[in-house]
């Protein structure tokens, strides 16, 4: 009965969503003050009959309710409840069910949230996001039913995944999907405000935070999926350039470059059309990742859907959604007044080649993507690797850290670059100190040396900005002080989120340049040295886990005969679905990661071992932390909640002469 209640609250969700994606916006067109306000109890209803849907689902896989396919399909009775509950969204029927469920959050939340914003505006915004909705709810509930019965029930199901058991999967979805669908708010500010034809100021305000929240979220997301793989698939990597990491990584970069632009339109009401494009540009790429990970059309590991007539229908929803607003935009945007002007050196400037510089890498890495799929369509077959991807990524965004340090210090309208350079001599000092270190301890190579001297130039640099603004050593510590304290948390979110992709960076350069890697086949009392540590295999126990077998290694790990750790991976394997994985052993400092990982026996009383030694390794997503946490506390600016401008009032008479 539960599970038919689901199925008709998301029937009636539906209907909610088409009457929510009309009315206001018809309301809108003509000035009709009660159409318009059906929008917010429309956006609240449409969520209470989301979540009634989704928890009707959710009981199914904690009850392990088997006359329901997608539980019989992605569940067992022995499975802990962790995963059952995460078993949810770890399938393609209930991953949709997820998307809408926060697409219809999002909705709310700018219904209950935006009531600084015109009503015209809001209206239309609401209503934006319902038709998305419409398109994502028909697709569930015609291609993709969560709640279809089976019968005869069988006795228990067939697993999830035994790769998605793991703690960071459980929540890696749920914050991509978060960032994913963020950014439809976004998009749906740029299609109503092509249609009203209007953006200023008060919109730069009003779309910055709720791209902030998509970004933090997004960036949680990627930096648990790069965990994930770290410690999981005991491989010792952390980024393959997977197209599904990919497809995340894209919507990642040209949102940085919205959030960036989105300034400039607040302060100086400037790039305005440029940001709209990049708006609509953004959500396309969430709506292509979509359309890649459920299509079969590209093959990943993270990948869960092959069915071709669901990705036939989205194609479709992705043709109306972005060839609409592409439309909209090439109609539009010519009547977008254009901004005050800049020098190419000042503050704007800096940002215009930050989303220069950000968009280009996007394009790289989506051809990179995508190529195999144009080349297979005139009847080649290409792959595109790592090493493109590297060669090309990383001598776009050299630039585009290297200006990172600069922007902050430039004035609006106009700049000194010589006056900005000499305010930064600490951070040219920092950098030159870091790479000379760095060659002195490793002997080279020197390229990966220089990126660590830019990783010190940019951490140096947002800290000088920072230490600037609070006058510190420069006037007494009450004054430094009192300024800290006065000002906006947005400045201080700033410093963080470029202090943590300077701290990223430099995780990212030394693990992929100095990492050690040892791979060998070792029987109980064999010791190898790895990087100046002794590993001894003390031996190899059979363990029963709740729904699995697993092989534990215990290993012993010394240096100059002190112990250091001991340290036990794991080769599982889940009976159900006769599937191993792999779960690795790491021990870390902070500065290095010593990572052990167990593989297959060779028959004869030994096991492959894998032994890295990660150097910085933890500082990828100890700088991402810092970059999430340099969000979080940007959102908690006053003026992004609730100071948004208000419109300026247009005279009835000037009004009426536009017309």
């Amino acid at each position: 009965m539960i599970p038919e209640l689901g199925h008709f609250a998301l029937i009636l969700a539906l209907c909610v969503a088409l009457a929510q994606g009309t009315v206001p916006l018809i309301g809108a067109a003509r000035g009709d003050q009660r159409a318009m306000a059906f929008a917010r109890p429309a956006a609240l209803l449409q969520l209470a009959l989301v979540l009634a849907a989704f928890l009707a689902l959710m009981h199914a896989y904690v009850t392990s309710d088997f006359t329901v396919a997608n539980v019989v399909a992605n569940s067992h009775s022995s499975k802990p409840l962790l995963y059952k509950i995460s078993g949810v969204w770890g399938n393609h029927e209930g991953s949709m069910v997820l998307w809408v469920l926060i697409l219809a959050v999002f909705g709310s939340a700018v219904a209950l949230f935006g009531g600084n914003l015109p009503p015209s505006l809001r209206a239309r915004v609401l209503a934006i996001q319902a038709l998305i909705a419409v398109g994502f709810l028909a697709f569930t509930l015609f291609t993709s039913n969560p709640f279809e019965r089976v019968f005869p029930a069988p006795i228990n199901g067939r697993d999830l995944n035994p790769l998605l058991q793991d703690p960071g999967l459980a929540f890696h979805p749920p914050m991509l999907y978060m960032g994913y669908v963020g950014f439809s708010v976004a998009f749906s500010f740029a299609i109503a405000a092509l249609i009203e034809g209007r953006v200023d100021a008060a919109w730069g305000r009003w779309v910055r935070p709720w791209t902030l929240v998509a970004w933090c979220c997004l960036t949680a997301g990627i930096a648990l999926g790069s965990w994930w793989a770290y410690y999981e698939l005991g491989w010792g990597g952390w980024w393959f350039w997977d197209p599904v990491e990919n497809v995340s990584f894209m919507p990642w970069l040209l949102g940085t470059a919205l959030l960036h632009s989105s300034i400039v339109v607040e302060k100086r009401e400037a790039l305005k059309t440029w940001t709209i494009l990049l708006a609509i540009l953004t959500f396309a790429l969430s709506l292509i990742g979509t359309f890649i990970v459920r299509s079969g059309l590209l093959t990943s590991v993270h990948a869960f859907a092959t069915d071709p007539e669901r990705g036939l229908f989205i194609l479709l929803l992705l043709c109306i959604t972005i060839g609409g607003s592409l439309i909209l935009f090439a109609v539009r945007a010519p009547a977008l007044k254009s901004g005050g002007l800049f020098a190419p050196v000042s503050r704007e400037g800096a940002l215009v080649l930050n989303n220069l510089l950000l968009s280009v890498a996007c394009a790289t890495v989506f051809l990179g993507t995508m190529y195999p799929l144009f080349a297979e369509t005139f009847g080649y077959k290409a792959t595109v690797g790592a090493p493109f991807f590297n060669l090309t990524f990383a001598p776009i965004m050299t630039p585009l850290v290297a200006f990172m340090a600069i922007g902050p210090f430039l004035s609006w309208k106009r700049g000194d670059l010589a006056g900005v350079l000499g305010r930064l001599k600490l951070a040219i000092l920092a950098a030159i100190l870091a790479a000379a270190i760095t060659l002195y301890l490793q002997g080279g190579p020197v390229i990966p040396a220089l990126a660590l001297g830019l990783a010190a130039w940019l951490f140096a640099g947002a800290v000088l900005e920072w230490t600037g603004r609070i006058k510190l050593f420069r006037a007494p510590p009450g004054e430094s002080w009192r300024r800290a304290v006065n000002l906006p948390r947005s400045a201080h979110g700033m410093t963080l989120a470029h202090a943590g992709m300077a701290v990223a960076i430099a995780g990212m350069v030394a693990s992929s340049t100095w990492k050690v890697e040892e791979i060998l086949i070792m029987r109980p009392g064999d010791t190898v040295s790895v990087a100046g540590y002794d590993y001894r295999l003390e031996g190899v126990e059979r363990h029963r886990g709740p729904n699995y077998f697993s092989d534990t290694a215990t290993l012993t790990v010394t240096r100059d005969g002190q112990a250091v750790a001991v340290q036990r991976p794991e080769k599982r394997m889940y009976p159900v679905q006769q599937m191993p994985t792999t779960e690795a052993a790491i021990h870390t400092t902070g500065l290095y990661d010593l990572y052990t990982a167990i593989g297959d026996p060779d028959g004869q009383g030994g096991h492959t071992v894998r032994i890295f030694f990660e150097p910085l390794v933890p500082w990828i997503w100890a700088g991402a932390l810092l970059m999430m946490l340099g969000g979080a506390v940007s959102l908690s600016d006053r003026r992004l909640r609730v100071g948004a401008p208000r419109r300026k009032r247009v005279p009835a008479g000037a009004a009426a002469a536009s017309a």
